[in-house]
């Protein structure tokens, strides 16, 4: 059984309560959820929250859902807690909550590796920079990897570097920059045994968890995908995700 576990933390420092924000008419973590559904090899969707606020959405907007423990402090290991109760799931898909509109087919393009060859434990989706503002944005990590499609590093900084390149511009025309797209799929036991591993230097300096899983050998498959998404992360990335539901911005005052 493939099942897709949608982590929702209520108290986001950048943006609280933000898997109940409203976004065309729907708190954002219903708007997740349906938009997960329609991923055809996931088998079932549920949310693991720690809120009660969250809960009771769900309950409202009948989704499957686990409360979890407030002590939890990551978002893979509120994936691994309600994982364990799954007796009967085998592939796990971390749903980033706060991917209001992800489309289905992307998340089907990710858990395929795992379908069709026994060798791949752990994959996630990458998509080709086209844009030198997000080449150069801490906030888009980047992404190289080697010839069988296994990672070798991620990072905020733009990698690769390129010697070559006659100016900035000059870079794009390599076509050798990828985006990563935080969207990972899991087989059960490679799930516990990433949260079960100690946190290491890399990560702690990028602020990157999935080189925890590099730096401890363990080989995380890429996939290339066409499709992208909105991550809401700030008040400006709710502005644009409700803009894309047909309405009007809010207006902000500078203090």
């Amino acid at each position: 059984m493939v099942v897709g576990i949608i982590p929702a933390r209520y108290a986001s420092t950048r943006l609280p309560g933000k898997p109940l924000c409203d976004i065309g008419g729907k708190p954002m973590i219903v708007q997740t959820f349906l938009s997960a559904s329609k991923a055809k090899l996931l088998d079932r969707v549920v949310v693991a929250t720690d809120d009660i606020r969250v809960a009771n959405v769900c309950q409202q907007y009948d989704m499957d859902y686990y409360l979890t423990d407030t002590t939890i402090q990551t978002g893979s290991d509120r994936i691994a807690c309600v994982a364990r109760e799954l007796h009967a799931a085998d592939i796990i898909v971390n749903v980033q909550g706060d991917e209001p509109f992800i489309p289905g087919m992307m998340i089907d393009q990710a858990i395929e590796p795992l379908l069709f060859d026994g060798n791949v434990k752990i994959s996630t989706l990458v998509r080709k920079i086209t844009d030198l503002q997000e080449l150069n944005s801490p906030a888009t990590v980047k992404v190289v990897f080697d010839l069988e499609n296994y990672a070798l590093y991620f990072s905020r900084a733009p990698i690769p570097f390129i010697r070559d390149a006659i100016d900035e511009k000059d870079i794009l025309r390599y076509s050798s920059h990828y985006k990563h797209i935080g969207l990972y799929v899991y087989r059960k036991e490679s799930l516990f045994e990433f949260t079960a591993l100690p946190q290491t230097d890399l990560e702690r300096l990028e602020k990157l968890e999935q080189l925890r899983m590099l730096e401890h050998g363990m080989k995380i498959k890429v996939v290339e995908t066409e499709f992208d998404s909105i991550s809401v992360d700030t008040a400006e990335d709710l502005d644009r995700a409700r803009e894309k539901c047909g309405e009007k911005p809010a207006r902000r005052t500078r203090k």
